[in-house]
C-alpha cells in the first residue's frame, strides 16, 4: 500500500513540474526560420570584421525605414545576423559576454510582426 501511495505521489509532482515547464515557455511561431537562417549565415557572421558589421547594420535600418517593405526572410536574416555578430563580441570579449549574450537575445526576439505594425503607424 505504501509502494502505490509513493508512485502516486511521485508521478503527481512529475505532473505538476512537466505541466508547470510547459506553461512558461513562448511558443514563437518564427522559431523554425530563425533557427534555419542562424545556421545558415553563422560561418559567414563571425567572420565580419567591424566595417561589415557596420555595413549591415546601416543596410537594416535603411531597408527598415524604407517605403518598401521587407519580407519575413529579409527581416530575419538583418535580425539574426546581427544576433550572431553580437554572439561573437561576446566570445571575443568575455568581460562583455553577459552584455553581448543580452544583446544577442533581444535582436533574436525581434518579431516581424512587430516590424509589420509599426509600418503601419
Amino acid at each position: 500500500m505504501r509502494k502505490i501511495l509513493h508512485i502516486t505521489v511521485i508521478t503527481l509532482l512529475l505532473l505538476c513540474s512537466t505541466l508547470a515547464m510547459s506553461q512558461e515557455k513562448t511558443v514563437d511561431p518564427d522559431a523554425e526560420i530563425k533557427e534555419m537562417l542562424y545556421n545558415k549565415y553563422k560561418k559567414e557572421v563571425r567572420s565580419y570584421d567591424k566595417k561589415d558589421f557596420d555595413d549591415l547594420f546601416m543596410s537594416f535600418f535603411e531597408s527598415q525605414n524604407g517605403e518598401k517593405v521587407l519580407t519575413k526572410e529579409e527581416f530575419y536574416s538583418y535580425t539574426i545576423k546581427i544576433a550572431i555578430y553580437s554572439e561573437k563580441l561576446g566570445l571575443l570579449y568575455k568581460s562583455q559576454k553577459a552584455e553581448s549574450d543580452q544583446a544577442k537575445k533581444e535582436w533574436y526576439d525581434k518579431s516581424y510582426q512587430d516590424y509589420l505594425n509599426s509600418k503601419k503607424n
